[in-house]
């Protein structure tokens, strides 16, 4: 009986850490209409050509709403999705990193590093992976830690 109410305890326990975990990723990411990457597939990415998702061909992960162009990027973000995300929560990467501001973000405008999604501003003449591209790994370094002190601070 112990053990029955041991497990109990903690299911509840982890489905409410999860939730919390959604709400916390829901408030940090980079959404529109409640959609991830302006509604870009996050797979398309990798084959690098950038293509917008079908709301009928969509999915959840941990409170954050991807669409997919093809069933089968669907099936390869389901296996896979901490390679698929974008990272810093899908804000201008080089943003996060300068500044650990988040700003907006063209999705036609990325970079692939180390088998990561990074995404950058690009409007009005200012395109910011030409500046990333100039101090990339300091970037990427300031950006990891304030992207952890952002979601972490909640």
């Amino acid at each position: 009986m112990k053990r029955i109410v041991l497990y109990f305890v903690l299911s509840i326990t982890s489905i409410q850490l999860l939730a919390q975990n959604g709400e916390i990723r829901k408030k940090h990411f980079n959404l529109k209409k409640n959609v991830a990457i302006q509604g870009y597939d996050p797979v398309s990415y990798f084959d690098h050509d950038p293509k917008k998702g079908d709301m009928n061909i969509s999915y959840k992960y941990n409170g954050i709403l991807y669409y997919f162009s093809s069933q089968s990027n669907l099936e390869a973000f389901k296996k896979a999705p901490e390679r698929y995300e974008p990272q810093y929560g899908g804000w201008c990467a080089y943003a996060i990193g300068k500044t650990g501001d988040k700003v907006k973000i063209d999705p036609t405008t990325y970079k692939i590093i180390d088998d990561k999604l990074y995404l950058f501003y690009n409007f009005r003449g200012t395109n910011t992976l030409d500046s990333w591209n100039k101090e990339e790994q300091s970037l990427k370094n300031k950006g990891d830690r304030n992207w952890h002190q952002l979601v972490n601070d909640k």
